[in-house]
């Protein structure tokens, strides 16, 4: 009777022992299947994605003085390195930059502070976009330069616009 028992609980242990086994491989099974579905779309959303940065990139590049064969030429021909040019034109707003007053480009007093350039984006032989902020409030510049003939730079700010305090 006594070793009916064990060999009861030893099929039915065997039993139980293969009924897990079972049941955790569909789960891993089905576990792996839907890695596989994931890793599928990530590798199809990253090749989306990055199209999507090129086409981006490519439509940011459109409005820049590295990218404007046009504007190099201009400098070229007159005996110009647009490169430094660039490096130039960027130095000289930013260096307006004061502790104690206002930037001269900006046409807006500082209320929580000086208003002092950001960034400056070249555009074109003729054209700058810049931002600036006191700290608390912001805004832009749409600035046009002449650069004379004997090299020195004149800066007009043509347009300007304060972002509204929210």
């Amino acid at each position: 009777m006594r070793s009916k028992i064990f060999m009861y609980l030893f099929i039915f242990s065997m039993l139980f022992v293969i009924f897990i086994y079972v049941n955790d491989k569909k789960i891993l099974d089905s576990k792996e299947q839907r890695i596989q579905s994931l890793e599928t779309k990530l590798a199809a959303s990253d090749i989306e994605s990055s199209e999507t940065v090129e086409s981006n990139m490519d439509n940011e590049d459109y409005f820049s003085f590295q990218d404007n064969e046009s504007a190099y030429t201009y400098f070229e021909n007159r005996g110009i390195d647009p490169e430094k040019l660039q490096v130039k034109l960027e130095e000289d707003l930013i260096n307006q930059n004061s502790a104690t007053i206002d930037n001269s480009s900006v046409p807006f007093d500082g209320m929580n502070g000086t208003m002092k350039i950001n960034k400056v984006k070249v555009l074109n032989h003729k054209w700058i976009l810049a931002d600036f902020t006191d700290g608390t409030y912001w805004g832009e510049l749409f600035i046009t330069y002449v650069v004379e003939d004997d090299g020195t730079i004149t800066y007009t700010t043509e347009k300007s616009f304060l972002y509204p305090q929210s």
